[in-house]
């Protein structure tokens, strides 16, 4: 160390670290919504059917969180006829036959045919996941998937 050199300024073999470029900005899904006329009976059906309580908002609307995302069910009614979603809604569960049981008690299993098989049936999908369908009284598609096949990461 020389003369002029303080011990609080003494020079480290440590290079300095390089700054990296920041991370990409990814967009987070944090809400979906599906379109009901009665939000009373849409908080009670989808109580029941996803087995969690809904927090009733103000303009006619329930959110139910949903991990990272909250599924809105918005009353439209006031405005017109409520529109159902355009694909299904999809819900990674960790225990599909109780969900199963829950919407085959509120008789919202799907009729249609997914794959030339019933939706309603809990099977496993040419895309490996464990799943069945179902439909809410407004016509919104849901699709339920055990946790264990999803393809989420």
């Amino acid at each position: 160390m020389s003369a002029k050199t303080k011990p609080s300024e003494k020079k480290t073999n440590k290079s300095t670290p390089k700054k990296t470029a920041p991370a990409a900005v990814v967009p987070q899904l944090f809400r979906i919504t599906a379109e009901v006329t009665n939000v009373d009976k849409a908080k009670a059906f989808y109580e029941e059917l996803l087995g969690i309580k809904g927090r009733k908002l103000p303009g006619s609307q329930v959110h139910f969180q949903c991990g990272a995302v909250v599924l809105q069910v918005l009353d439209v009614s006031a405005s017109g006829p409520s529109h159902p979603s355009a694909k299904a809604i999809y819900f990674s569960v960790p225990n599909l036959d109780v969900v199963h049981k829950r919407a085959k008690k509120l008789k919202c299993l799907s009729l249609e045919m997914v794959h030339e098989k019933p939706g309603g049936a809990i099977l496993v999908r040419p895309t490996g996941e464990r799943s069945f369908y179902a439909d809410d009284p407004w016509f919104n598609a849901l699709c339920f998937v055990e946790a264990e096949t999803d393809h989420n990461g």
